[in-house]
């Protein structure tokens, strides 16, 4: 039996932000993950202003910005007109000390944390651990892991399950996951084709309305990132095959270009609009894709599931450091992330795909005249700025007691 203050199942970016802001507090943590390492996922790379802010305040932003790229200005782009709408953070520059957005594939993040946390004091990291069981009583909670030569055992004070979408320890606490599935499917390529020399001023983080098929252009260090939507009838064999990645830059780049661009990654996924029923239950709490699902438009989830982390080392630090009572602060991280991703990131999320897929022609006018109006006006684009920057989802929860 392995003893520590906290248990994390799970070494995304959500687990492993937990586990380094609790060790670095002296608070012991263990964290298990179920892969041999953490895993090379391409499907989020953005980084938000005040999730750098976070980053920084433990130590972490200038190994991360070294492997990233900055973006402070991105775009709306109508492929049909031509015309564009640009946002720059940099008007931001007031409220933050990083006022753009960071490109940096996850996956680096939580590799440079693993890292830190294999030497740390506080900290254990442990691959190739699959939880199967766990029970909690009134004094902690005892879970079990399939090791790769046994099954091992670890007593927590508590347990953070940030064991991604399918998570094992929602599904332990039978705690429903409300929402809906969409039908068609999301595919990732990526490629270092120099898309920027087919557009004017193209940013590094580019959203691409078209009725036919919209698209999402993001630059990481090396390569460009091209989301698009797929039908729910094209199978995955054929939304990875050569004949449907140059159906998609020929309508990118032009005709006959896409049988010259070479790509590295070709992923399919399903898009979810689901949030967890509860985000505690006794001493075991969710955080992350585990709490919550929605789709990738504005690059919020990875950006929630970091702000979840941080919102629960305040309180478990305060519990386990100070002696704070558990119950009412535990609650209190319930109401307010829970709050956030239903008046915040949902409808947020759900709004930017409809504004980009949408093949009304009176949507489409609607959505630019109102871009020209926002970035006209300086009290408007302030505000749409903090929003989408994720600046209002923070004020939101700090007034939810």
């Amino acid at each position: 039996m392995m003893d520590t203050q906290v248990l994390i199942v799970g070494a995304g970016p959500t687990g492993a932000v937990a586990a380094y802001a609790l060790a670095q507090r002296g608070i012991d943590v263990l964290l298990c993950e179920a892969r041999p390492d953490c895993p090379e996922d391409m499907r989020a790379s953005t980084f938000h202003p005040p999730t750098l802010d976070m980053l920084a305040s433990l130590g972490l932003g200038e190994a991360l910005g070294a492997q990233g790229l900055q973006a402070p200005v991105y775009n709306y782009r109508n492929r049909r007109t031509g015309e564009v709408f640009a946002f720059d953070l940099g008007e931001l520059a007031d409220v933050t000390r990083h006022p753009y957005r960071l490109q940096c594939e996850q996956y680096k993040l939580t590799r440079l944390i693993a890292g830190l946390l294999a030497t740390h004091a506080h900290a254990r990291v442990l691959f190739n651990r699959s939880l199967v069981h766990l029970e909690q009583d009134a004094d902690g909670v005892t879970a079990s892991f399939a090791a790769p030569l046994a099954i091992e055992r670890v007593r927590a004070q508590y347990l953070i399950g940030a064991d991604g979408a399918n998570s094992i320890v929602r599904k332990w606490l039978g705690i429903e996951f409300e929402g809906f599935t969409y039908p068609e499917k999301f595919l990732t390529l990526s490629t270092d084709y120099p898309i920027e020399n087919h557009y004017e001023n193209l940013a590094r983080v580019t959203y691409m309305a078209d009725p036919d098929e919209w698209s999402v252009l993001l630059r990481v260090p090396t390569l460009w990132r091209v989301l698009v939507p797929a039908a729910e009838v094209e199978s995955d064999e054929f939304l990875c095959s050569d004949e449907k990645k140059q159906r998609i830059f020929d309508g990118l780049l032009g005709a006959g270009i896409g049988a010259t661009v070479k790509t590295y990654h070709r992923t399919v996924y399903r898009v979810h609009q689901r949030v967890a029923r509860q985000y505690r239950q006794g001493r075991v709490l969710l955080a992350g894709d585990a709490a919550h699902l929605n789709n990738p438009l504005g690059g919020f989830g990875m950006n929630s599931g970091v702000h979840d982390a941080w919102n629960l080392v305040e309180k478990l630090s305060a519990i386990l450091l100070d002696g704070a009572p558990a119950d009412p602060l535990l609650d209190r991280y319930e109401r307010q992330r829970r709050t956030v991703m239903h008046e915040f990131v949902q409808a947020q999320t759900m709004r930017n795909k409809e504004n980009l897929q949408s093949t009304s022609a009176e949507v489409q006018a609607k959505l630019q005249n109102d871009m020209r109006r926002i970035l006209a006006d300086d009290t408007q684009r302030r505000a749409y700025l903090l929003n989408q920057a994720m600046f209002s989802s923070l004020k939101r929860e700090a007034e939810i007691v």
